[in-house]
């Protein structure tokens, strides 16, 4: 082996990632995000008395069921986009008669599609496997799932538009994009058991609402409609500031001739 050879092929990979932030920010992003999630898990667990905790359990069962409709609905619209540019439909799609908001629209039905696959799949596994019953929740389920659902779609749609902002180098943002507001959407721990700072950045997000409605439904409380109201508030905002940012995206990136780049790349 030539070690110029190795030396010249390890600079440019160095340098992806100097050149490109959002190279080195998924580097460190990961290890941060697991260990903000499983710390806040231990933290909750050591609040609520231990591994014994009554209930605990079926509500870390419900969460991952929950959160996976979130994280479908985001990919069926992101996904969807990244299919286009991977087999340079893109600009097919921009010179036919086609409206953003048609495409979009499309890409959310997809959206719905993975979601309703895999949680009949999950909801399944879980009866099975342990006994649990999705389905206890009756109408809360359907209202949970239609808030997670549209923050997917505002979340979809924000990667798109970094997506056509930033070209290929940022197509990983489709997958981390989820998980950058997981450790504030208390999905396996309570908002109580985050630092004050934190706790303020989790009221803003829809997703809080619903776990937390979902886990006071588990401990025998009533539902509470209060949560579901902020949530679908919150959740039409972020879809206002997805669709504005999107199309302020899309507009810049056709003056500028990014769109053909990104089609092409």
């Amino acid at each position: 082996m030539n070690p110029r050879t190795i030396y010249a092929l390890l600079s440019r990979y160095i340098l992806l990632y100097a050149r490109n932030p959002v190279r080195l920010f998924e580097l460190f992003f990961w290890p941060i995000v697991q260990l903000l999630m499983w710390g806040f898990v231990s933290v909750s667990l050591q609040n609520q008395g231990g591994l014994g905790t009554h209930g605990f359990v079926p509500s870390l069962i419900a969460s991952t069921i929950l959160w996976d409709a979130l994280f479908r609905s985001q990919q069926g619209v992101s996904i969807s986009f990244l299919e286009d540019v991977w087999t340079r439909n893109l600009l097919n799609i921009f010179a036919a008669p086609v409206r953003m908001t048609e495409y979009v629209a499309a890409a959310c039905g997809v959206g719905v599609l993975r979601v309703a696959i895999t949680a009949g799949v999950l909801a399944g596994i879980a009866a099975i496997a342990y006994r649990f019953n999705m389905f206890q929740f009756n109408l809360a389920l359907f209202a949970w799932y239609a808030n997670l659902m549209l923050f997917g779609w505002a979340l979809g749609i924000i990667s798109i538009a970094l997506i056509v902002k930033w070209g290929h180098g940022a197509e990983s943002l489709a997958w981390a994009i989820p998980f950058m507001v997981q450790p504030f959407s208390a999905v396996f721990y309570r908002v109580q058991d985050l630092p004050g700072w934190m706790q303020h950045v989790a009221m803003a997000m829809p997703t809080a609402h619903v776990f937390e409605g979902m886990r006071n439904v588990m401990s025998g409380k009533p539902l509470d409609w209060s949560h579901l109201g902020i949530a679908l508030a919150l959740n039409a905002a972020y879809l206002a500031f997805a669709g504005f940012l999107f199309a302020r995206t899309l507009a810049s990136a056709r003056e500028k001739g990014k769109l053909v780049k990104v089609a092409s790349s």
